[in-house]
């Protein structure tokens, strides 16, 4: 979850970073990675539906960690077929320094492999676009700035959307009717977002765009997380 003062991060319970400026951490506090699973990839229908797919855009609100590209990555590699193409491209306005990536998902041996890559191709100052071929089939766009400007600046053609910003409460640009069109307008016919948060302006705003909603159960306890298609 992003948008945060990567100047003033904290560190909670050993390797958790806390963000002060919007009072959340960056992830779920039972396990971000599982999460990452539950919500964002099971609630787009992944990895099921790259089994058939020649390529297959995911844009994310809030790059944070990278958790969420690190898992995706992983899962991908499993499924993706032999000259498939995955671009993954994120919207983050305070990047994480290299370190702080790689102690914040030091925890998860599972995605060790893909923690040393990202870690090690993130660029010290990272600005603008940050272009990162992860693999022969993978690239990683990360665009540092204001989500708006950023996703309204990008051509349509994406399939999947992780929306992870910090909570609607305390990051509520993140989540804004603007914003929610504009990623509507550059979603495929069919193509779908999910999200951890259930407040009802966010469904509002997801339905108003366009989307068609629906609530499932949340991860870990949580009541309810959203989902849908364009």
């Amino acid at each position: 979850m992003s948008e945060s003062d990567g100047g003033s991060l904290e560190w909670h319970e050993g390797d958790m970073p806390y963000s002060p400026q919007f009072g959340d951490h960056f992830y779920c506090r039972n396990d971000g990675r599982l999460e990452c699973g539950h919500v964002f990839l099971a609630g787009n229908g992944l990895p099921e539906r790259w089994r058939d797919a020649s390529t297959f855009r995911i844009g994310e609100l809030g790059f944070g960690t990278g958790l969420n590209f690190c898992e995706t990555w992983r899962q991908w590699k499993l499924v993706r077929q032999p000259g498939a193409h995955l671009h993954f491209t994120s919207f983050e306005l305070y990047p994480m320094a290299a370190e702080e990536i790689g102690r914040a998902l030091s925890q998860w041996p599972e995605i060790a492999a893909e923690r040393t890559a990202l870690v090690a191709a993130w660029p010290a100052h990272p600005q603008g676009r940050v272009e990162i071929v992860a693999d022969a089939q993978t690239r990683l766009t990360v665009v540092v700035g204001p989500a708006l400007d950023g996703v309204t600046a990008e051509p349509a053609g994406f399939d999947a959307w992780f929306l992870d910003g910090f909570a609607p409460s305390r990051n509520p640009d993140m989540w804004s009717p603007d914003l929610m069109q504009a990623i509507f307008d550059r979603t495929v016919p069919g193509g779908s977002f999910a999200t951890y948060a259930a407040a009802g302006f966010v469904r509002r705003n997801l339905q108003a765009a366009g989307f068609a909603v629906e609530r499932r159960s949340g991860f870990a306890g949580k009541r309810e997380m959203l989902c849908g298609r364009k």
